[in-house]
């Protein structure tokens, strides 16, 4: 079975034991993040459950770590003109363990 779901602004295809890293979540590792806002859903049979927008269900999550990502260089510049300036960005990430996908059945 695997789920698509939203969290952060971002979507992410997701199965029962992925490790994923998200948009960070106010939450401290060992704690379980319950996310609800499933968009599709295939369970093992191969049906497609396609939400508008959302399917009734949760996945619960084990949050793992809190950490940031790789630093990107911002870099502008105007030929001829003297105009340079950089910038840096991180992002906080939390990287969560998918522990189980529930769905509540559609007739």
């Amino acid at each position: 079975m695997y789920a698509v779901v939203a969290s952060g602004g971002k979507q992410y295809r997701i199965n029962e034991g992925d490790v994923v890293d998200v948009e960070k979540l106010q939450a401290v590792p060992g704690e379980e993040v319950v996310i609800d806002s499933i968009l599709l859903a295939n369970d093992d049979s191969g049906q497609i459950q396609v939400g508008t927008p959302f399917l009734n269900g949760t996945v619960i999550c084990e949050v793992l770590e809190q950490f940031r990502g790789q630093k990107q260089i911002i870099f502008k510049h105007k030929k001829r003109k003297g105009y340079r300036k950089k910038a840096g960005h991180r992002q906080n990430y939390t990287k969560i363990k998918i522990k189980s996908i529930e769905l509540e059945r559609s007739n």
